[in-house]
């Protein structure tokens, strides 16, 4: 089994997550963060609200706050974790265009 980590703000990755559980054969997501609450334009302390603690073979990115993807990004790099973070341009991650 290929097991993702999803990361997202308001549940925005909603309708790529149903595709996935619906599609995607040998795929499991393992575990979603949603972060819910409304957060500043300059977020100083990302790791507040992205752990270190996960592990998986993939992790998607569908942050909306660019100071989140980043930190997120370099989280998964330290870890050796894949990320794609579709639409976004980090050098740490996959950014395919949507």
């Amino acid at each position: 089994m290929f097991t993702i980590v999803v990361f997202e703000e308001h549940n925005s990755g909603e309708k790529k997550i149903q595709g996935i559980n619906r599609h995607g054969k040998g795929l499991e997501i393992i575990k979603r963060y949603n972060i819910e609450e409304n957060l500043s334009e300059i977020v100083d302390d990302p790791e507040k609200y992205i752990p270190e603690d996960f592990t998986a073979d993939l992790v998607l990115d569908f942050l909306k706050h660019p100071d989140l993807s980043a930190h997120l990004a370099q989280v998964c790099k330290k870890k050796k974790i894949p990320v794609i973070a579709s639409g976004k341009k980090h050098a740490d991650a996959l950014t395919p265009f949507t």
